[in-house]
């Protein structure tokens, strides 16, 4: 599970670096028209840099492999708040008076602070669970804005766990569903999960989790009803 999470990741972050490229062969067709610079990438992200170790290690591969060096032919302008995501702002102003050619947003809690300190320098999102109804783009196919990159969003998934639940176990009936009424994917993934469930015959129960400390007390009753079914 652990190489299959970082193989995702890896496949993830080389779409990134796709899309980077793509921007860095424009920037460097104008610099070849001035005097030539080294391009500069600044990476912006609220978590510490090694709680992303594994994303920023398949961002480097993927840019080696296109034969970008860090410190010899590209510089990578480190940018993270250690986990505070109040010092984002801050920091994606800093990217920006360093005129950096391109801003990588590791996540949302980064891509709105970058996309409110420019308009002009491209911002590529590394993932985002929902560009359009977070206000980042205007419509994946067309951003409309100086924003672009990949996006998470697949309500559908959410239909086949239910599926592979009532799998594993045919007697399932009911299902407690926890999950974050504030995010703007709440309501399709909701919708999706509840036309598997009708399909299914699966009654479900929505928690309301919108916070990490909401988890153990979103698990609790819900332990409580387990143990009281078995110990009948």
């Amino acid at each position: 599970m652990v190489g299959e999470s970082v193989r995702r990741q890896n496949l993830k972050w080389a779409g990134v670096v796709g899309i980077l490229v793509l921007i860095l062969g424009c920037v460097g067709m104008a610099q070849a028209q001035q005097a030539k610079k080294v391009p500069q990438i600044g990476f912006l992200g609220a978590p510490s840099l090694s709680a992303m170790a594994a994303r920023t290690e398949a961002f480097r591969q993927g840019l080696r492999e296109l034969g970008y060096i860090e410190g010899k032919n590209i510089v990578i302008e480190w940018r993270s708040a250690g986990g505070n995501s109040e010092r984002v702002p801050a920091l994606a102003a800093e990217l920006v008076r360093l005129k950096v050619d391109v801003i990588v947003s590791a996540g949302p809690a980064a891509t709105r602070p970058a996309k409110e300190a420019t308009v002009t320098i491209p911002i590529v999102m590394g993932f985002d669970n929902d560009p359009v109804g977070n206000g980042f783009v205007a419509s994946l196919a067309r951003p409309g804005v100086n924003i672009t990159g990949l996006s998470t969003l697949a309500p559908e998934i959410s239909g086949k766990r239910l599926e592979l639940l009532k799998e594993i176990a045919p007697k399932l009936s009911r299902v407690a569903v926890l999950g974050a009424s504030t995010e703007p994917d709440y309501t399709q993934v909701v919708r999706e999960t509840e036309l598997a469930a009708g399909a299914l015959g699966v009654q479900l129960q929505y928690v309301d989790v919108r916070e990490p400390k909401d988890i153990e007390t979103a698990f609790e009753p819900q332990a409580r009803r387990v143990l009281k079914q078995f110990s009948c």
